[in-house]
């Protein structure tokens, strides 16, 4: 007798454990008649509230066969937990209704990605149709980042573009489009910060060469972080020493942290790997006038000039650093004791470097007939060698502006 009652007893227990079981099978079973027959459905014969109630039914069931202990790492709870909180964007577009994807939840997107990855990580049993979702998914949210992109919206498209992009990596893909356009729409956002982390990103995977180096360090020297723009040059000059666009970026960096003279070290480099190059020219002889270095400026920009007479920059840079070294070494022979014999050499050598000057300037104000102050300076230069008449010429010039 006691027997028999251990044996029915048994046989209770496991009937009742065995409904358990059954029961919450029967979540994940119910969430996929809803998404799969009813949702889908609904969606494809544009029945739109119909579908809303599927899909919000779909997610009830797929929550509860998630938080139970015997079908939480069902690779179909996943997949189907993927599926369903992804589709809540997927109604609120179709249906023009932004708010209906808020039931899902601010992170929807993401606990969609996290559920995908964790079914493709345990089990190769639904593989094929979390890799299919995935790719459903990223294209959906490509459309979307594209259509905002066009419409001027860059931050939001930078964070769509940046969430497809993390779809892949549920299936162990690396979208490197996606990771640049998010990274483009950040810098030109100004969220530089986010933009350098893209950009790095795809660098040291050899995305577009030393490109995106150079806008890595870009970004990172714009967010502030000199350091790593340094770090991400130094880096990508070790695989690309001769490469241009690094160069010229290492010189910027330079120059941002105040370090004019390694700015003018990697200048040279830069020439020499591009000496046609006038800017490069333009920027070493500013560097050089930093550097109180007035002759290596002279010829730097004055390189400039030889390859593209009609720089209108480097004229008036040549003009303006011609004119103050001249008058530098004209108050610094005033400043000699009375009968030191380089008094005379000195002010002869201000009068010559006054001369060259006006190569420049009048070039430059030949084409800028209306610039007040360098018709003014023009003025003095003439004024001071002894050319009176085109020193009053000047001084008119400069006195009909108002």
């Amino acid at each position: 007798m006691k027997n028999s009652i251990k044996k029915s007893t048994l046989i209770v227990g496991t009937f009742v454990l065995a409904s358990v079981s059954i029961a919450q099978k029967k979540n994940e079973t119910s969430a996929a008649v809803e998404f799969k027959n009813k949702y889908q459905m609904a969606v494809a014969s544009g029945d739109m509230e119909t579908a809303k109630k599927s899909l919000i039914n779909a997610k009830n069931f797929i929550d509860l066969a998630a938080e139970n202990l015997e079908t939480k790492d069902s690779p179909k709870t996943l997949w189907l937990k993927g599926e369903i909180y992804a589709n809540f964007l997927t109604v609120a577009t179709l249906s023009m209704d932004t708010t209906f994807a808020k039931i899902a939840g601010e992170d929807a997107l993401k606990v969609s990605i996290a559920s995908f990855k964790r079914g493709f990580e345990i089990s190769d049993k639904y593989d094929s149709d979390i890799r299919e979702s995935v790719y459903q998914k990223h294209d959906q949210l490509d459309g979307i980042a594209n259509m905002l992109y066009k419409s001027n919206m860059l931050k939001e498209a930078a964070e769509i573009y940046t969430t497809e992009a993390d779809f892949y990596t549920a299936i162990g893909e690396l979208d490197s489009s996606s990771i640049f356009n998010s990274s483009l729409c950040y810098e030109k956002s100004n969220n530089f910060g986010l933009a350098a982390i893209g950009y790095e990103k795809l660098a040291k995977i050899g995305y577009k060469g030393p490109t995106t180096y150079a806008l890595a360090s870009v970004a990172y020297r714009k967010n502030g972080q000199i350091a790593e723009a340094k770090a991400v040059i130094v880096e990508g000059r070790k695989k690309h020493p001769s490469n241009r666009d690094l160069l010229l970026e290492q010189v910027n960096t330079n120059i941002e942290a105040g370090d004019a003279a390694g700015a003018e070290s990697a200048l040279n480099e830069a020439i020499t790997a591009d000496p046609n190059n006038k800017q490069l020219f333009y920027t070493i002889g500013t560097i050089y006038i930093d550097l109180k270095q007035n002759e290596k400026a002279e010829m730097s920009l004055n390189k400039a000039l030889e390859i593209d007479p009609d720089y209108i920059d480097a004229q008036y840079q040549l003009g303006a650093h011609l004119v103050t070294w001249g008058t530098d070494t004209k108050i610094a022979a005033n400043q000699l004791k009375f009968g030191d014999p380089n008094y005379d050499k000195m002010l002869k050598s201000a009068d010559e470097i006054y001369k060259r000057a006006l190569i420049p300037l009048e070039k430059y104000i030949a084409k800028s007939p209306n610039d007040k102050d360098v018709l003014n300076i023009l003025f003095q230069i003439n004024k001071n060698i002894g050319n009176t008449e085109k020193a009053l010429e000047y001084k008119k010039r400069a006195d009909a502006l108002k």
